[in-house]
């Protein structure tokens, strides 16, 4: 899932005219030495065993502990994906093929998510399974620093440094491969269902607003430093670091979830299962069962296609700026500001609509609009209404519908996907996403390259079609709660002919 944000402010508060966390129920968990299983409580479901109730009070505490960590989180993310890693091998003359492999690593890495689904569910804690694969994933950023301090020596060239950058990228993100299911069943149980568009709208808010005060600053310093921008970076880098193990630290304050407990309570039923009191046979493996969920499998096929169509193009973005329209970094990374300042704006109100009418109505309006993205790019251009009005124009409609797409594709994952075995049917989808993603990815470095085949151009229109068609799924993946299409349409007109009476009146007064 890729990070697309900086900004540019003096000053941003986010106020909401509710509490953060409103009437979060008292929600059971068993009595062992970790606080283990929670249930949806939007579901009532009780669990079998449970005696010792969570309080409120634990689960707010959990809520706060995850933005605070998103908020350093976002800090490590900074320093080690997006425009500053992406200015780095362009200092280092990284060709587009690399481009491509710095795109695809992370997507085709996610076919190791079902083996640590597996792993993560024999364990006991989400907690030090957590620790144990991101602070090793963290920890290993820590070989670049020292190689570009052997850059700077002599002892290396840049092409070893590039190799050297794109195995951390892929040993980093095999770690992560192995951490991330756990890690989202792990949130998805403490976060109640019925608060999750607004509270995940909150998180990435948080997380925003940090790239919109973080990225100029740290794209300015890497521009500026005077040991050139290679350094700059290893420094930025190295203070990213930092952070990523704090933003670690943070999750030893939210409530632990032991995997052998949740898979035993019975699963909180999809929409295709409603009856939520009859317990599913257990399977051999639970891949097979979740191979027999037709309404997961529709889910797949969308977002197994989104993936694929959103990532013929987006990759080659910042490409694009640096090396066709030669930018400064410290102008895209405002640009990046700008996104970041619109993403943060949108989030919590998409979180409130997808809480309110759905995530599926939501995703497909949004789809739309990213569609069209990559035929916008064919209008850039660096001469001063380019640099001025369209590419900050261009991004600010980015960074306010990337926001609604990102979570409500989060959510809707977290929807369709049953309690039991939560962590395989998060690992597959990632796994799926993520050779389809990692596929438009390379065909899409093969055309950039490539002027015969039309470059640039033909990849932005190929990738815009492919998106369009990619959301047909949606009609089919049944959410189990909002409004139907028909419904959304209808209450739209309504809306439509409301305001239409309103502007008559007022027009003949």
């Amino acid at each position: 899932m890729p990070l697309l944000k900086t900004k540019v402010m003096d000053s941003l508060q986010i106020q909401s005219s509710t509490p953060l966390f409103p009437d979060i129920p008292t929600l059971p968990v068993c009595e062992t030495p970790l606080p283990l299983t929670l249930t949806d409580a939007n579901k009532g479901i009780e669990a079998q065993k449970a005696s010792t109730p969570t309080s409120k009070d634990t689960i707010r505490t959990s809520l706060k502990a995850s933005t605070i960590d998103g908020l350093f989180a976002a800090v490590f993310s900074i320093s080690t994906t997006g425009i500053l890693l992406s200015n780095f091998l362009v200092e280092l003359d990284a060709s587009p093929m690399v481009f491509g492999m710095l795109s695809s690593i992370p997507m085709l890495v996610n076919l190791i998510q079902p083996l640590g689904a597996v792993i993560s569910e024999r364990t006991t804690s989400r907690f030090w399974y957590s620790m144990w694969t991101y602070g090793t994933s963290r920890l290993v950023w820590l070989m670049l620093p020292l190689a570009i301090i052997g850059f700077n020596l002599g002892f290396i060239d840049n092409k070893q440094l590039m190799t050297l950058t794109l195995s951390i990228i892929l040993i980093t993100n095999l770690l992560g491969g192995l951490g991330n299911a756990s890690w989202l069943s792990w949130l998805a149980m403490i976060v109640p269902r019925r608060l999750r568009g607004r509270y995940f709208g909150i998180r990435n808010s948080v997380s925003s607003l940090t790239n919109l005060v973080c990225v100029p600053l740290a794209g300015l310093f890497v521009s500026k430093w005077s040991g050139g921008a290679i350094q700059g970076y290893g420094i930025v880098l190295l203070v990213g670091i930092l952070f990523g193990v704090i933003s670690l630290l943070c999750q030893h304050f939210k409530i632990d979830i032991n995997p052998q407990q949740q898979n035993s309570q019975f699963p909180i039923p999809s929409p295709q299962h409603p009856t939520p009191h009859s317990p599913i046979p257990s399977p051999h493996s639970p891949f097979q069962e979740i191979l027999k969920d037709s309404n997961f499998l529709v889910f797949l096929a969308y977002f197994s296609f989104w993936m694929f169509a959103v990532n013929l193009s987006t990759p080659f973005f910042n490409l694009y700026m640096l090396q066709n329209l030669k930018l400064d970094v410290s102008w895209v990374t405002l640009y990046s500001s700008l996104q970041a300042a619109a993403n943060l704006l949108m989030m919590i109100l998409w979180g409130r609509l997808a809480d309110k009418i759905g995530n599926r109505p939501v995703l497909f309006i949004i789809g739309i609009l990213v569609a069209i993205t990559p035929l916008l790019w064919l209008g850039t251009s660096n001469s001063e209404l380019g640099v001025w009005l369209w590419l900050p124009l261009l991004h600010i409609f980015l960074g306010g519908t990337l926001a609604g797409l990102d979570l409500c594709n989060n959510n809707l994952q977290l929807g369709v996907a049953a309690i039991k075995n939560q962590s395989a049917y998060f690992a597959i989808a990632a796994a799926a996403s993520g050779v389809s993603g990692a596929i438009g990815t390379t065909i899409g470095g093969f055309i950039a390259q490539n002027p015969a085949w039309g470059g640039l151009t033909t990849l932005f229109i190929i990738s815009s079609v492919f998106r369009l068609f990619s959301l047909t799924p949606l009609f089919f993946v049944q959410e189990g709660r909002g409004l139907s299409f028909k419904n959304v349409a209808q209450k739209l007109r309504e809306r439509v002919f409301m305001f239409s009476a309103v502007f008559a009146r007022t027009a003949r007064d």
